[in-house]
């Protein structure tokens, strides 16, 4: 693993926001979900896909306050303009589990 600095760690902006839509992505090389998040204020809402079927619907995804690294720059994802990368970690078999607050917070609020 390469060593950062702390200078290197604050370039990565990393915000909550909340999912307000979510829908099936069948286009997609692996099942995903194309994904609405919005962060409030300046940010307002930006789109996503996610491979994160394993755990997740639609409908459950709705209202979830996620993490998610806002200043990449926007990449194409099949017939998805990804604007932001929702973070997660892997379970025990490799799929994706969502990283979220313990707690409901004010959305826009950056990790540090």
């Amino acid at each position: 693993m390469t060593e950062i600095t702390f200078d290197d760690f604050l370039k990565t902006d990393i915000r909550v926001g909340v999912i307000v839509q979510a829908e099936e992505f069948p286009e997609a090389r692996k099942p995903a979900f194309k994904l609405w998040v919005d962060f409030g204020g300046d940010l307002g809402t930006k789109k996503s896909s996610a491979q994160i079927t394993a755990h997740y619907t639609t409908e459950g995804l709705m209202g979830l306050q996620v993490m998610a690294v806002v200043n990449f720059p926007p990449r194409q994802i099949g017939k998805v303009m990804s604007e932001i990368l929702v973070l997660g970690v892997p379970d025990e078999n490799g799929e994706v589990v969502l990283i979220s607050p313990n707690q409901d917070v004010p959305l826009g609020g950056r990790l540090f």
